[in-house]
């Protein structure tokens, strides 16, 4: 596929190649003598040796179109062949390959004109250079403002939400506090109930044995005065 072809692509959204884990919808960013720079939604930008597409799609309706804006100044990695992306990328985590039994990541530790090498965790992985279909290191960018704004109404809506828990907890508190008051009270009068029981002296007529005291002290006390009128008793 030739450069002035690629080239009349460029800020265009096409599809790479028809189907496949390697198959996207993105924007062409850049061209070069043989690989191919593009943005996505699902990778952000994304590097093609242009000898591993088998085919471009450039729509003639808004079908391919990708709900991203590209801010002014958007920078990205620039090289002008492969194997420069691949030196620029070294000792960053990278991906290589979309999907299949070739998919890797981890940290692109070296590269020579026959393998690279990826270090994920204990594993050292060399991956033939032809066996490359395409890398990404995760530069994105932000969607577009209709999506910010759907996210803004998620987040309304989250807010909105919790204003209803919260005041669906105040309400209960405020239930559970005036069922815990009307058992206090209802303690309260029950415990005074109880203690006036307790504290009533009996009278002389409930107890024989203290009526019988008292009247022999009273007997006792006028006979003491009337036989010392001089008694301070």
């Amino acid at each position: 596929m030739g450069n002035e072809v690629l080239n009349y692509l460029v800020g265009k959204t096409v599809k790479i190649d028809r189907g496949g884990p390697e198959s996207r919808i993105a924007i062409v960013l850049d061209v070069y003598v043989d690989h191919l720079v593009v943005l996505t939604e699902e990778d952000g930008v994304i590097y093609y040796p242009i000898h591993h597409i088998k085919s471009i799609t450039d729509s003639l309706t808004e079908k391919l179109a990708l709900n991203l804006e590209i801010p002014e100044g958007f920078d990205f990695k620039k090289a002008d062949n492969f194997q420069g992306i691949l030196d620029s990328l070294k000792f960053q985590w990278v991906k290589i390959n979309r999907g299949g039994p070739e998919k890797l990541e981890g940290v692109l530790s070296e590269v020579t004109n026959d393998y690279v090498s990826l270090i994920n965790k204990e594993e050292i992985v060399r991956l033939s250079m032809f066996h490359i279909k395409n890398i990404s290191y995760g530069l994105k960018i932000e969607k577009a403002e209709e999506e910010q704004s759907n996210n803004q109404n998620t987040n309304q809506f989250t807010n909105s939400e919790y204003d209803e828990r919260s005041s669906r907890y105040e309400e209960s508190y405020a239930r559970r506090r005036s069922e815990r008051g009307r058992e206090f009270s209802r303690y309260e009068q029950s415990d005074s109930q109880s203690f006036n029981e307790r504290a009533v002296v009996p009278s002389s007529s409930e107890d024989p044995n203290l009526s019988e005291l008292m009247t022999s002290m009273e007997k006792f006390f006028r006979n003491l005065a009337k036989t010392n009128p001089n008694s301070t008793v």
